[in-house]
């Protein structure tokens, strides 16, 4: 949990406009805030545009304070830089002054072109097979090296410590104490039954968090198409991660998505068919650690008022449903196995 409870206090407009001033982009004094929980995100209007970006307006990140060290950070933009380098349709960072990380009055932050986009038509098979085939060419590359800095997503790091997280700060109502605690613990041995069945896998860079939000879809005849975006949570992982949260519905319905993805993702990279055996455990794994993640933000003012149902009785309620469940779909056999 951030040891100052209003971790942006300090961000204000004028400390936006400010920060960019020190790197040498002005700007005209128009912001708009962008939706982002974890971060702040900006769209600035600039007098002039700034190099590497095709008009004078930009998004701006300014990192969560102590959530990523600065080498952390610079992997993910190397990352995204080394997929635009070799023309994958993602937003990467801009170099100004020699560098995409910048620091300001205790901030860091880095600044992006502005890409314009609507969701993607997941319901449309050649919607899913485009993206399939871009994220498999974004493996292909993740493939090529390791990350050195950012963690792995694991049983441990999703799993293990956020429950333990929750349970010593004392998120879970008295009464439902015994239930989640059970239940989680049912949850984490049915991933690990998940993880023993897949066998050893191989790990990449992943984009960590690719769902439909983090898509952008353009139509314009000179980039028609998906577009990448918001790598923060990049971290070493099995392939089917950045596949599993584009799936939805009944099981029928997931086994079609899935095999247009892979239509589209094995033109460009060889798709483990045994890491199918992980969808339910991943899924499994987000629920536990997007709980923790809420609970160690909720002394930031924004949490609250964008959560107002966490932390209540029918919440954790519903979650000891939601894991039930998933300790059933653990135990059925994989989407599609090959």
């Amino acid at each position: 949990m951030d040891t100052d409870n209003a971790p942006y206090g300090r961000l204000t407009p004028d400390c936006v406009l400010d920060a960019l001033d020190s790197i040498g982009l002005r700007g005209d004094g128009r912001l708009l805030t962008l939706n982002s929980y974890e971060n702040r995100v900006y769209q600035v209007w600039l007098e002039e545009p700034a190099p590497g970006a095709p008009a004078p307006v930009l998004v701006a990140k300014f990192y969560r304070p102590a959530r990523w060290s600065d080498a952390q950070i610079a992997e993910e933009h190397e990352f995204v830089r080394e997929l635009a380098e070799r023309e994958l349709p993602v937003v990467a960072p801009l170099v100004q002054e020699g560098r995409t990380l910048h620091q300001f009055g205790g901030y860091r932050f880095a600044v992006y072109p502005k890409r314009g986009g609507r969701a993607p038509e997941l319901e449309d098979r050649e919607t899913l097979e485009w993206m399939g085939r871009f994220i498999g060419r974004i493996h292909a590359v993740g493939a090529l090296a390791p990350f050195r800095a950012r963690p792995a997503l694991d049983l441990e790091s999703f799993g293990t410590e956020p429950r333990a997280y929750l349970l010593a700060h004392g998120f879970i109502p008295a009464d439902l104490d015994e239930a989640w605690t059970s239940v989680t613990a049912q949850a984490l041995e049915g991933v690990s039954r998940c993880y023993e069945r897949a066998g050893a896998l191989r790990t990449l860079r992943l984009h960590g968090d690719c769902h439909a939000g983090n898509v952008l879809w353009t139509e314009g005849a000179e980039a028609r198409g998906p577009h990448f975006v918001d790598f923060d949570d990049a971290r070493t992982g099995p392939a089917v991660q950045d596949l599993w949260m584009l799936l939805s519905g009944e099981r029928a319905a997931m086994v079609r998505q899935l095999a247009d993805l892979l239509a589209g993702y094995e033109d460009f990279h060889e798709f483990d068919a045994r890491e199918l055996h992980l969808v339910e455990a991943l899924r499994t794994l987000r629920l536990i650690h997007y709980s923790a993640w809420i609970a160690r933000r909720w002394d930031d003012p924004a949490f609250p008022a964008a959560f107002p149902w966490f932390n209540t009785q029918r919440y954790w309620q519903d979650r000891i449903l939601e894991l039930r469940e998933q300790i059933a779909l653990m135990d059925e056999p994989p989407l599609w196995q090959g």
